[in-house]
């Protein structure tokens, strides 16, 4: 299983000289919160602080700040370059054309190693956010590196966990989705051949006792059920209702499957009212009839984030979970 960790780790390693580009501060509207950030080298980025010129213009100075004048100079022109083409532009001060063009023009102060952007959002720079955006740059050296990766690691050990029972057509759509979100992703099967394919930043697990794994996951978790087999689909939701502190239990099917594990939920398995109805099915809802995995897959990575996010802001201040410095973008 790859991760945003190991990423993070990987681009700090093979990139060289590195610049943070942090959004330090917010007025108004604006494509990102306080705290988000990218890493940006000679050749490539790793994050997002909203694209659009804002992102230029901060790329485009941080990569002046990587080099001098006369280094920029000199990888551009070398066999197979080392910079881009915005980026040589970047470096070369006659050159005032955006995107980069912009960057030279805003009020910039600081070190070498360090200086702030003040972004105002409009129709100058064709961004008409509205707001304003404080961009902070600075070198990465050994220490900073080692913060980054410290903080990565503490935001990817609070991820939310959503568990996709079934690595069927859905389930493989599910997973190729909710791999692009900040959650931990662990599809669980009891079919060796249908964990194959998954995605890198998915988590699997071959288990012949599914429904035990629904025990052992953390509070907050989410699950969706979606297996071969209606009987274990039944067993799996029962022992995820039975828990008081999950975001979201949701299984596939029809209106008559749902009506049918409610009166084996409520006669056989001890199940209550109240339990029940925290039940989500069919995952996705019923507005778009439209059955394809890819957009049943599409219309549940939605429903089940809205769920995430609902129950982590009812979480009492005692148990805030860290945010704002998301690898993923």
């Amino acid at each position: 299983m790859n991760s945003n960790v190991q990423s993070l780790k990987a681009f700090l390693a093979g990139q060289g000289r590195i610049a943070l580009v942090e959004v330090a501060g917010t007025k108004g509207s604006t494509p990102r919160e306080k705290g988000a950030f990218m890493l940006v080298s000679a050749s490539a980025i790793l994050g997002t602080i909203g694209g659009g010129q804002l992102e230029y213009m901060a790329i485009d100075k941080a990569r002046q700040m990587l080099f001098s004048p006369l280094e920029g100079e000199m990888a551009a022109k070398r066999p197979g370059g080392g910079l881009s083409e915005g980026t040589a532009r970047a470096l070369n001060p006659v050159d005032p054309t955006p995107p980069g063009g912009f960057a030279a023009t805003l009020p910039s102060r600081g070190r070498d190693n360090r200086a702030t952007l003040d972004v105002p959002l409009g129709p100058e720079i064709g961004q008409c956010c509205g707001g304003r955006v404080e961009v902070l740059i600075r070198l990465v050296d050994a220490a900073l590196a080692a913060e980054l990766v410290a903080a990565a690691e503490a935001e990817e050990a609070h991820l939310p966990h959503v568990y996709i029972f079934g690595g069927g057509h859905v389930g493989q759509a599910l997973a190729s989705t909710i791999a692009l979100l900040p959650v931990h992703g662990v599809v669980i099967e009891t079919r060796a051949e249908a964990l194959e394919g998954m995605p890198e930043t998915v988590e699997t697990r071959l288990t012949a006792m599914p429904e035990a794994i629904v025990r052992d996951a953390p509070a907050g978790s989410a699950f969706a059920i979606l297996t071969h087999d209606h009987a274990l689909d039944f067993l799996i939701v029962a022992e995820a209702l039975k828990r008081d502190d999950t975001a979201y239990v949701g299984m596939i099917g029809s209106k008559t499957k749902k009506a049918t594990f409610r009166s084996w939920f409520l006669k056989s398995a001890d199940g209550s009212e109240a339990e029940f109805a925290r039940l989500v099915s069919p995952i996705g809802g019923d507005t778009v009839k439209d059955k394809r995995p890819q957009v049943i897959a599409a219309l549940a990575a939605a429903e089940i984030m809205t769920a995430l996010v609902s129950h982590n802001a009812a979480l009492s201040a005692d148990h805030q979970i860290p945010h704002g410095r998301v690898m993923a973008g």
